[in-house]
Parts: C-alpha cells; structure tokens; sequence
C-alpha cells in the first residue's frame, strides 16, 4: 500500500495536498441563511458570488408569527468571505422597530454546503448592536413551482438549443436551456407540478379564440394547485388557438381575475411569434427561440417584473438605487427584442442576448420583500402582454408632458393639472383624429406614487367623437391637459409624496410613449387642511371637479363651498371657485326622477345664478390671474376665462367681457404663450369692444 502510495504522479500528489486547496474555485456560497429561536425567526439573502452576483444582502424578521421587517443592504467585500455594507432599504410594520444601520458579515464554510454559518453583526451607527448566526438552508434565495398545461395539439416549449440559431453571443455556451433553468440561475428553487394536463379547446367558446375570461376558467379547472391565496406556484398555459385580441398577441400575463392576481400566464405557439422573418437562415429555432423567450417573459411578469421600458412605473418597493431606472436597451428578457433595435426587427438583440433578467430585475426578484414578488400576493395594475407592435423606425411624433410651473412641486389638496402636447418630428405633413389628445379612453394614463402599485387613470366620461382628420405640418404641436388627480376608479393623487405620470397611446398604428413626469405634493400645513381633507378625497368631490361642476351632487358642491372659505388662499379654492361658477352661469338641465307620474323623468330647467356665477367667477380667475394660471393650466385658464366672457357678454356686459379678456391676454403673455394665442385673444376682446360699441349706438 505504502509502495503504491509511492509511485502516483508527482502531478496527483500536488494536487491533493492541503497547501495547494486554495488554487481550487471555492463553491459558491450564496443562498438562504436562517436563524430561529422561540415565536422568532430571521432569514439572510447572501448574494455575493454564482450567477450574476449583486453584492447584495437581505434579511427578513418574523416574529410572532405575522409581522414582518425587511432589510437590504448593498455589499462591499472586506476580506476572505467578509462583507460589510449600509443597510439601505427597511420595511416595517407600523408597531416595529429595526434601527441598525450597518452590517457586517463573515461566512465560516463547512465540509458541506449546509454547514455553512454566516454570522451577522448589526451596527447602530458603528457600535455593534446585534449578532445573529445564521445557518445555510438553500443555495437558492426562495422556492417556486412551475406547471406547463397545454390546449390540445399544442406542445409546451419548455427548452432551447442556445446554439440552434446563428444570432447569438460568441460566448454563448452550447446548450439544452430550459424554463426550470433560466429561474435556477436566476435564484429560485425550481420544482415542475406534476399537472400536465391537456387544456380542451372547448373553453375558447364559439369564436375559437381565448380571452382573459376563459384562461381564468381554464386555470381553475385544470392547474392541480389552483388556490385563491399567495403562493410560490405558477401555471403557464401553451395554447394552439389565438388569443381574442388576434394574431398579434404573442403571450400575457392575463391573471388579474378574482382576489388573487399574477399566477396565470399563457402563451399562444400559433400567433406572430411563429413567424420567422422572410430569408432567416434558420426558420425553425428562430420560432422555437421566440417561443421560449416569449415563456419566459410572460413568467417573469408574474413575478411582478414590468417591461423593461417602464421600470418607473411599477414596483412598489424602493431599491437600492433608487429610482427604478427605464432600461429600452437591456438586454433582458423583460425587453422586447424589436425594441432594442427595430431597424433589424430583433436581429441585434438575440445577437448579444445571453437569456437572463437584467441586475435591476434580480435585485428586485431576489431581494424586494415577498409579497411583492410572490404570486398571487401583491397585486399589479395591468394584464402584461407581447404584443407585435408596428415599428416605426424614424418616429413622426413626440409626447411630452409638463406642468406650468418652474418646478413639478403640488399643495397637498391642489388637484394635479398636466399638460400634454404632441408635436410632429417628421419632415412631412402627418394625418391624425383632431380629437386625439381628448380622448382619455384611447391613451393609457400611468400614475404611480412612490411606495405604491402604479394606476391607471380612467375618465368619468368616455366621448364618441366623429372622425375628423387634422394634418399637421412638421413641427406643429397640438396641446390639450389631463387631470390627473382622480378618475372613476377613484383618486390616484391624494397624498404627500412623488408620483410618477406616464402616457401612452397609439397613432396612426405606432406606439407613442411620453416622457416620465415626476412631480411632488407637499405636506399639509395646517389643521383646516388635513381636517377638510376627510371631506374633499370623496367620489362626489372628486366627480364635481374632474367634471367642472354639478348642480345635482350637492354634497361634494358644500365641500368645496367650505374649501373656498376656509382654504381660501390654497390653490385647491380656484379649483373649487371654478367647480362652483360654471354650473350657475347658464341656465342647467337635468333629468329629474321625483315627483308624480306625470313629471317623473322629464327634463327640468334650472334657472342660471348670475351673480352667484360672477362671484365665483372673479374669485377663481381675476382675482388672482397668475397663481390661477399656474394651477389650472395655461390651457384651461384661457378656457375658463372664454367661458367667463361668454357669461358677461349674456348679461349684456361686453365691457366687462372685453376687460377679462385683456387680463388673459396679459396674464398669457407673461408665461410667454405662443404669439398666435395671443392674437386670437386679442381678436376675441376686440369682438366685444364692437359689441359694446353697437349696443351704444342702438341706445
């Protein structure tokens, strides 16, 4: 035995001698670490080496088994498996209390990956405050399950040849990737249910084509771990039928049914995605590549992941670096590969592609608290689908919004009036619905308050317009205003903080997306504020405003009464001094459902207030032009100010009429208003000196 011992190779005896250990990688060490002591239990997230490290750590704090804190700490490495780091991010129940500032962390590795301890020092400004000594559970940050259920004659696409197409990395490994992989590498403990079921095609109904409704049905029916309730488990459903919305929807995230949300995605194999463009060199895995990727996507949403373009929009969480950056050219499989460059039609992004999330997006996935990355917990707004888009590869226009301020900064209770205008950047004459930028309903309107899930805003009144073209000539710009503050769903704008505003819509069949207006509300300042605030954040309120007055809701039109007594110098009183003035100008009708049977459900006339509306009128807008302007928009100030010489010059007060418009005409002119406005007002006032004039004369 010692003779053999003897003879091995010089080369094999280096290799296994204790002081050459050390040239050898070290096994990763990243994963879950727990500790535990009675009602008491801590998770750690270590995230310092394996794939795509973030140089991240993540505790979470659950005592009596309910109330929960979180921490996250960005990583700086202070020797052999030694960190320290400043804890960035805490969420708290309201009754905890998590102080620590600081960590330090030092690994001890064992003989086997479970043996692995990780000791935590917690710091209040650098005294040690806290140890914990956390033991490795898991290389993976948290569990999911994945069941793949197919419409009959479909077959899932769960797997990718990485080199089965020839648009790819050159340091691409050559491999079998499958959806189980992807999210190991992304730190999640992959287990597939065992459903497999085959979906009937009956569920699609008459019109053959599956809607949200039916993938619901379908879900419960069919996916063996369906439950109301939050859970690490997925069902992505492979359909064979096309979705409602047509051949161009490639895939959605549709769960948003029932009191849980983002556990259902779907993948239809037969729409776009299943044609390869004309001439590809290899047709058959640019479908199957599509496939997979498009499987991926769909279930990174129920993740809780936005595309990559809109990261502003939607989590509601802070990370580290904070705000949430847009990514339009990550390489992610949150992006859309045509996206990121639509000259080749998704050609450039599959060429660097290496089939992952972007860091942003693993920082979110592996650290954000649970319940805003768990299925069927924390909700988000809007379906996620893929959809093919028709790229326009030199854009005709551009949408941006603004608010008529020096800077984007809101009283607590001062409703949110943008502006938003749309100009052609083309060097042709562009063709468009002249109502485009007054129909709500055919943009979507993003509001997102920092901390909180993104809304869309929905009007209380939806228009059918006629269709009437308008050509705009390169460079014209069309202006029109949104306001923001609330909508039917209720008030998307209502408390102290920052709120993120987005628009986006379709013209002439190509995506439009604005800028992203960030803007600030401040605190209250006073009792009467927050007392009246009770009141004012009500949908009677908020309908009188957003719908300039109501001679029917009473009780929201006393609520603003108060605001113009007791908030009297607040910007929110011209809002409700106009709310008030516009209904008592002119003569109202509405339809009335009391008395007998002979008046029940005819229309009533309400005789116009004349001097109540004059009152009101000059309160909201002359008695202070400026601060009106700036917050009821340079727009609808001009408006409201036509509406106002409207009034007066039915009164057979044209002077007067003539006067209001000279004080818009100045008003305007000082916030340096296009030169044609201007003119037009200038016009508008010269029309009811001439009326006054004739009057005179007739007299």
């Amino acid at each position: 035995m010692d003779q053999n011992k003897t003879n091995e190779p010089k080369e094999l005896v280096k290799a296994i001698t204790p002081s050459s250990l050390g040239e050898f990688p070290l096994a990763p060490i990243s994963g879950l670490y727990a500790w535990s002591e009675q009602q008491i239990r801590e998770e750690l997230r270590l995230d310092v080496d394996g794939h795509y490290p973030q140089m991240v750590a993540s505790g979470t704090v659950i005592s009596n088994l309910s109330s929960t804190i979180h921490w996250i700490a960005k990583l700086t490495a202070n020797g052999p498996d030694t960190w320290t780091g400043n804890i960035r991010n805490k969420y708290l129940d309201e009754i905890q209390s998590f102080p620590y500032t600081n960590v330090k962390i030092q690994v001890t590795r064992g003989s086997l990956p479970e043996q692995h301890t990780a000791e935590v020092i917690f710091l209040i400004g650098g005294e040690t405050d806290r140890t914990r000594t956390f033991q490795f559970q898991s290389p993976y940050f948290h569990p999911v399950e994945f069941e793949f259920d197919a419409e009959e004659g479909t077959t899932p696409v769960t797997t990718y040849q990485t080199h089965a197409h020839p648009d790819m990395p050159t340091s691409l490994p050559d491999e079998t990737l499958s959806i189980p992989e992807v999210f190991k590498r992304t730190g999640f403990d992959v287990k597939i249910s065992e459903g497999n079921n085959t979906v009937s095609k009956d569920y699609t109904g008459t019109d053959k084509k599956w809607n949200t409704q039916e993938m619901h049905d379908a879900m419960q029916v069919y996916w063996s771990h369906f439950d109301n309730k939050p859970q690490w488990s997925m069902w992505t459903f492979f359909a064979n039928s096309e979705a409602e919305e047509g051949h161009g929807l490639g895939g959605i995230m549709f769960d948003s049914i029932g009191p849980n949300h983002r556990q259902g995605t779907a993948i239809f194999n037969n729409s776009f995605i299943a044609d390869p463009p004309k001439g590809d060199s290899a047709p058959e895995a640019f479908v199957q590549r599509y496939r997979f990727w498009c499987a991926c996507h769909e279930m990174g949403h129920a993740f809780n992941l936005l595309h990559s373009w809109q990261k502003h929009l939607g989590h509601p969480w802070e990370p580290l670096e904070r705000p949430l950056i847009p990514e339009p050219k990550a390489l992610s499989f949150m992006n859309y590969p045509y996206n990121f460059d639509s000259k080749t039609n998704g050609k450039e992004f599959f060429k660097n592609f290496e089939y992952r999330f972007s860091d942003q997006e693993l920082l979110f996935m592996r650290h954000a608290p649970e319940r805003f990355v768990q299925m069927g917990n924390a909700d988000w707004a809007v379906d996620h689908g893929f959809e093919q888009p028709i790229i326009s590869i030199h854009p005709s226009f551009n949408l941006e919004l603004r608010v008529n301020r020096k800077t984007p900064i809101f009283q607590w209770l001062e409703p949110t009036v943008i502006e938003i205008k749309l100009t052609n950047t083309s060097n042709q004459p562009q063709s468009i619905n002249k109502h485009l930028l007054s129909d709500l309903y055919g943009m979507s309107v993003m509001v997102k308050k920092d901390g909180k899930q993104g809304r869309r805003l929905l009007p209380h009144v939806q228009y059918l317009w006629n269709i009437e073209n308008k050509v705009m000539m390169p460079g014209e710009s069309l202006y029109e205003t949104i306001f923001a503050s609330v909508g039917k769903n209720g008030w998307l704008i209502d408390d102290p903080g920052f709120y993120n505003i987005q628009v986006a819509m379709q013209i002439n069949g190509h995506n439009i997306v604005s800028n992203n207006l960030r803007l600030r509300v401040l605190p209250p300042t006073g009792y009467d504020q927050e007392f009246l605030a009770q009141d004012f954040f009500s949908e009677e309120v908020g309908r009188v405003l957003a719908l300039d007055g109501s001679r029917y809701l009473e009780k929201g039109n006393d609520i603003l009464r108060e605001v113009t007594e007791k908030l009297s110098d607040h910007a929110v009183a011209l809002h409700a001094h106009i709310a008030l003035a516009k209904p008592l100008a002119f003569d109202y009708q509405f339809l009335d459902f009391t008395g007998d049977s002979d008046t029940r459900g005819k229309i009533k006339i309400i005789p116009a207030q004349p001097d109540e509306a004059r009152k009101q009128f000059t309160s909201a807008l002359t008695k202070h032009n400026q601060i009106a302007a700036k917050t009821l928009s340079n727009i609808d100030y001009h408006e409201y100010m036509e509406t106002y010489s409207e009034f007066l010059s039915n009164q057979e007060e044209n002077k007067e009429a003539a006067e209001v418009q000279n004080v818009l005409y100045q008003t305007l002119s000082e916030r340096n208003v296009i030169d044609s406005v201007l003119q037009n007002i200038k016009n508008r006032r010269e029309n009811y000196e001439q009326k006054e004039n004739e009057h005179f004369t007739n007299i």
